[in-house]
């Protein structure tokens, strides 16, 4: 099979794109049924499979009801402003400490630094659920008293992001040339501004492609929102899942509710897209 060259000189195999486009179409397909269904009625969405609307159009009874109603039964817009409260700084803080230890890990020499570091690496493997009972216990009115505040899950989602964290950006500024780091100490810098005016603005891709990740985990959190959020805070995902009825009830709601909530991840991966390939690409070389 024939082969040609991308634009940066790379071999571009024709079975490659084929398998791409057909994982990609695997991927889409879910979601087109999602949508297909949000736009229909309950008893048009139960008639049949959501592919026989495609090709059965004028059977099946289509509204956008389902999407004001979603609005009208749980408040969307005050949602929103609550996934974002919620999404940024537990996006920001703990790449901002994950950052500095990684530089820590890679480019400082301290006693049991090799220790530390496999033992980060193994609180990955940890079950985040073995931990919610302790942690209601400490965040709840006998311990801390926060449960139920912003707080509470941006101390969460930062004990819980920051191991992968550490783990991406370590790993990535291994593949930074040492011999920078060393002319900036013999000029004089210290440990902080090498890393703010060399390694920081080096690292860019990784640290955008973490941001991503980390973003879309914390905004597609149902667990942790549901048990550390009250009703009045809570995010847009539980949200969208308190539109499921105990009976089932409310399923073209929820399809609706799903896209809703869609709207500002695929805002965030599209434009941040190419630092996500990058990243996690030069990251996952070295180690």
């Amino acid at each position: 099979m024939s082969v040609s060259r991308m634009k940066d000189g790379r071999y571009r195999s024709p079975f490659s794109m084929v398998v791409m486009f057909l994982l990609a179409l695997l991927w889409a397909v879910p979601t087109l049924g999602l949508l297909v269904i949000s736009f229909q009625t309950r008893d048009s969405a139960l008639r049949g499979g959501w592919w026989e609307a495609i090709y059965k159009p004028f059977e099946r009874t289509w509204t956008f009801d389902n999407y004001t109603r979603v609005f009208e039964m749980q408040d969307m817009g005050n949602a929103f402003l609550n996934g974002i409260a919620v999404a940024v700084p537990a996006t920001i803080i703990p790449i901002m400490f994950a950052a500095f230890a990684a530089y820590a890990f890679t480019f400082m020499s301290f006693p049991f630094k090799d220790v530390l570091f496999i033992i980060i690496v193994a609180v990955m493997v940890v079950p985040i659920q073995v931990a919610f009972q302790p942690l209601l216990n400490l965040m709840g009115p006998n311990g801390l008293g926060i449960s139920g505040q912003y707080l509470a899950v941006w101390i969460l989602h930062t004990g819980f992001g920051m191991p992968l964290c550490i783990y991406t950006l370590r790993n990535y500024m291994s593949s930074l040339p040492y011999s920078v780091v060393e002319s900036a100490r013999i000029d004089g810098c210290s440990n902080f501004q090498i890393f703010w005016k060399l390694i920081a603005p080096m690292s860019t891709p990784a640290i955008a492609a973490f941001a991503t990740l980390q973003f879309l985990w914390v905004w597609n959190d149902l667990l942790i929102a549901k048990l550390f959020l009250s009703n009045d805070n809570t995010t847009v995902i539980v949200k969208v899942q308190q539109l499921l009825g105990t009976q089932g009830q409310g399923a073209e709601l929820v399809t609706a509710g799903a896209f809703i909530s869609m709207v500002l991840p695929m805002i965030v991966f599209f434009t941040l897209q190419n630092f996500l390939v990058r990243g996690m690409t030069a990251g996952a070389v070295k180690g």
